[in-house]
């Protein structure tokens, strides 16, 4: 199940949006993820039924890039040092490729439930 999200409500209200964009921007660059190449849904744990679903859907190519990006995150982070800026993730690049996936998993879940407890009454 997906964490609940406030994103709706903030994008509605324009005056919220304007005050939380920098706040926001601090944090992603106060995470440092991106300076090490990394995407946002790189970040989501393999924990998760759904999450390991979703990463056996993926492209060929997207799971190698996946893998390939967390490898290069981990060995910058055991020597200290992060990419230099030119390689550091956009936001133009920082698009959601496994959200995506994982929403459609819950919602296909959503949909088994339903239609297993389903109750069929004759007249």
């Amino acid at each position: 199940m997906s964490a609940p999200s406030l994103a709706q409500a903030v994008a509605k209200r324009g005056w919220l949006s304007k005050m939380l964009k920098p706040v926001s921007n601090w944090y992603i660059n106060a995470a440092g993820y991106r300076q090490m190449g990394l995407r946002t849904d790189d970040l989501i744990s393999e924990e998760d039924e759904n999450v390991l679903a979703a990463l056996s859907r993926l492209p060929p190519k997207e799971a190698y890039d996946r893998i390939y990006r967390i490898r290069r995150a981990a060995q910058l982070s055991l020597s200290h040092k992060v990419l230099p800026k030119n390689e550091w993730t956009t936001q133009e690049e920082d698009v959601p490729y496994l959200r995506p996936l994982i929403e459609q998993l819950e919602a296909e879940a959503a949909e088994k439930a339903a239609l297993d407890t389903l109750t069929i009454v004759k007249n």
